[in-house]
């Protein structure tokens, strides 16, 4: 039986079939998976209203995605949700390569101190969905979520969207100025368009099984080629909350997905992982690799997001956590749109950065692929020939490849990014990395202090005069200074890490997804104007 205990949500009659007005919503979301909902409570934080339809009334059954990165805790943490998952997950940054019986690398992820967040936490999906279902509460006026409403079709017509949903008590039409379809690898939402992935299908299987039991192994990612105990294959072992293990077995191309979910043969299988028969089996699944994306993440008035729009393969936890960076990164551009501060094609931008982010991941998740599970004689030989090196040289041990883990997507060189001059440590389309500062008082951290609207950051200096109205600036010097005051907030540098990692007199512009848009050393108000209207997508 399944440890976590889930509860159905309730179901209310729409407004469209109780009598109410049916205008047309601003915008309307598919899928309350942890991108649909990290986009309704990132929306709802800027004023914008927006409805969720999903047509479950529970959270995922089964663990599903388990492993958050720093930069989308850093993101959960905007949306009100980051310390309570940290809370809750196994937080961990060293991950341990077996070749046989034998560990031939580590490495650590996060090896500075002075990070709010830490490298990865592993916690289950349903979790995460039940702490956004909780946040998103926290706006009824803003999010109307939508249990058992199941969107049977969409039509665009003259810059609006016309879904079709069926609910338990009769179908009905919703208008929206926007959608934002987040309704999974299987999308519908992306076959009543007409659209389909490009990319590659990895002839490959393997198993997933969350067991329970009670164990001393250290939170750490295992990961084992040709283990004694899967003899040919390989498997990785992850620690999650509630005393469940997450165990991937690969299985081959030729196995039975049916047939290797059944209890009589997952159970010998785990048996040999972990040496004994005490434990029971929470989730089973078997999944094929692949790595695939749609040519278009925007069309029209529909944008897709998360797996709607592309799936990579398991390892390397680019799925989850880049479902929700397609989020922080499409969210502020839309929210500035529908409220009238920017022109609709910096929509186009989401296209143009996201799908960047998405060829980094599936490149990656792709050369994870082969090396893990290699198709040729020279990929076999090569994987072979490293792995065996690895034993006792230390360039071979960086060559071993089991799933390069998820790291922020720089947007450097894209369109809304300002190039020029010496940029320093941090450069344009860098995310802002954090550091630990001072308020008064009060301790706290860097990127608490950004994200929502566009910021200025001075790194001891002080900024020119006459800065375009709505941007607020944010000075940190090495000394205590008095509180800011008219949209100026002033920290302090406690130990000299802000200096450390975004160099000294330097002033950069902060997207509201904390991105870095530019980086100035001597610039007047008019720079700086200039390349906030860039960011904004008006140049």
């Amino acid at each position: 039986m399944p440890r976590y205990a889930y509860n159905r949500f309730p179901y209310r009659t729409p407004p469209e079939l109780a009598g109410g007005q049916a205008g047309q919503h601003k915008v309307a979301i598919i899928g309350a998976g942890p991108v649909g909902l990290a986009a309704a409570v990132d929306l709802a934080q800027r004023g914008v209203p927006v409805v969720v339809l999903d047509d479950n009334d529970v959270v995922s059954v089964g663990s599903r995605a388990i492993c958050w990165s720093k930069r989308t805790l850093e993101i959960f943490d905007r949306l009100g949700i980051g310390e309570r998952m940290v809370e809750k997950g196994v937080t961990w940054k060293v991950g341990r390569l077996f070749h046989r019986g034998n560990e031939v690398w580590n490495f650590d992820l996060l090896p500075e101190e002075g990070h709010k967040m830490p490298a990865f936490i592993n916690l289950q999906q349903y979790y995460v969905e039940q702490y956004l279902v909780e946040r998103a509460a926290d706006f009824p006026d803003l999010i109307d979520l939508r249990w058992k409403n199941r969107v049977t079709s969409v039509e665009q017509k003259g810059g609006d969207v016309r879904l079709g949903v069926e609910t338990p008590d009769g179908a009905y039409h919703m208008d929206a100025a926007w959608v934002i379809a987040c309704d999974g690898a299987r999308s519908p939402t992306r076959a009543m368009l007409g659209l389909d992935f490009e990319g590659q299908v990895f002839e490959e299987r393997f198993l997933i099984a969350d067991v329970e039991m009670k164990a001393d192994f250290p939170s750490e990612r295992w990961f084992w080629f040709e283990p004694p105990f899967h003899n040919g294959q390989s498997a990785l072992l992850h620690k999650q909350p509630d005393d469940i293990y997450r165990i991937d077995l690969q299985l081959g191309p030729d196995a039975d997905p049916d047939e290797e979910k059944k209890p009589e043969n997952v159970i010998p299988r785990i048996e040999k992982v972990i040496g004994h028969s005490h434990f029971e089996l929470d989730w089973v699944s078997v999944y094929t690799f692949q790595c695939r994306r749609l040519e278009r993440f925007v069309h029209d008035r529909v944008i897709f997001a998360g797996d709607s729009a592309h799936i990579v393969s398991p390892f390397g936890a680019r799925g989850g956590n880049g479902g929700v960076q397609d989020i922080d990164n499409l969210v502020w551009k839309l929210a500035m749109v529908v409220q009238g501060e920017a022109p609709p094609s910096l929509i186009a931008t989401y296209d143009e950065e996201r799908i960047h982010g998405t060829d980094e991941n599936i490149l990656n998740s792709a050369r994870s692929t082969s090396f893990m599970t290699p198709k040729s004689a020279m990929e076999r030989i090569f994987r072979d020939s490293v792995l065996a090196l690895s034993a006792e040289h230390d360039f071979a041990r960086r060559l071993v490849n089991s799933g390069r883990l998820s790291k922020p997507c720089s947007l450097e060189g894209l369109s809304l990014q300002t190039p020029g001059g010496d940029p320093g440590p941090v450069r344009p389309g860098m995310v802002m990395p954090d550091a630990p500062v001072g308020a008064g008082d009060q301790r706290g951290w860097l990127l608490d202090h950004a994200g929502g609207g566009f910021v200025l950051l001075a790194v001891d200096c002080d900024p020119p005069i006459g800065l375009p109205a709505g941007l607020h600036v944010v000075e940190v010097s090495g000394a205590a200074r008095e509180s800011g005051v008219g949209g100026v907030t002033r920290l302090t540098d406690v130990d000299g890490t802000v200096a450390a990692r975004y160099g000294r007199g330097r002033l950069y512009l902060v997207r509201p997804d904390q991105h870095i848009a530019a980086v100035f050393e001597h610039p007047d108000a008019h720079d700086i104007a200039a390349a906030m209207t860039r960011a904004m997508g008006r140049d």
